[in-house]
């Protein structure tokens, strides 16, 4: 007898879905693509999800073979949750569904997570102005709650990311989550908020620039 949350169907959506389909499932993926997290730190980046949902989402995912559990040692200690190497199969997934979704007209008052933040910017990217140059800008978002250091790579034609530092850097952008945000969709130019002390750029500042520039703004649908 198939589990009562299987679609019971050969096709691969539908096994895919049997395995990230549940509610809050492919949110949690979002929130490892990068790097690990401890338990803490996933669900106050879920704030909507209840502590059992979320626990239970978690150890489906450990079932499925998409995430993994172990201990860190100092100085994160405790344990922290992390995608494996089939859980990493699904980053272009999530890159192709959220710009889909961000064609969509937004109606959540909710902030982005410095992890959605991250995956909109690569949903927005446009392959074409990406290709012929390579660039490494970090990002510092300074959220006196959970403030977070990201690496953007232009490289091959794709723009990806991972959390801390990672290599040296062309320029560092710094700067408060409400700032950025603004500054990466377009609806404030970058220099007027390096004129009023909002942002800072350290290194390069060409290279930001141009790193903003490859990032269009969906046409909704």
């Amino acid at each position: 007898m198939p589990d009562r949350r299987s679609y019971d169907d050969p096709c691969g959506v539908a096994r895919a879905l049997d395995a990230v389909g549940e509610r809050w499932a492919l949110l949690v993926v979002r929130e490892l693509l990068l790097g690990p997290k401890r338990y803490t730190d996933l669900a106050r980046g879920l704030t909507g999800s209840s502590p059992t949902v979320l626990s239970q989402r978690l150890r489906d995912l450990e079932a499925a073979g998409i995430v993994t559990r172990s201990v860190a040692g100092p100085p994160v200690g405790g344990r922290v949750y992390a995608l494996t190497p089939r859980g990493r199969e699904l980053e272009d997934v999530l890159v192709a569904l959220g710009r889909w979704g961000s064609r969509t007209v937004q109606t959540s008052t909710g902030d982005l997570t410095t992890d959605a933040f991250v995956l909109a910017l690569r949903t927005v990217a446009d392959p074409g102005r990406l290709a012929g140059w390579s660039a490494r800008v970090e990002l510092l978002v300074e959220d006196p709650g959970t403030p977070d250091r990201v690496t953007l790579t232009v490289a091959g034609g794709r723009l990806a990311a991972v959390r801390g530092a990672d290599g040296r850097p062309d320029a560092v952008l710094a700067g408060p989550p409400a700032v950025l945000r603004p500054v990466a969709f377009g609806r404030r130019p970058l220099d007027d908020a390096l004129a009023a002390g909002d942002l800072r750029v350290e290194g390069d500042a060409d290279v930001v620039r141009r790193l903003l520039g490859v990032l269009v703004p969906p046409v909704p649908a």
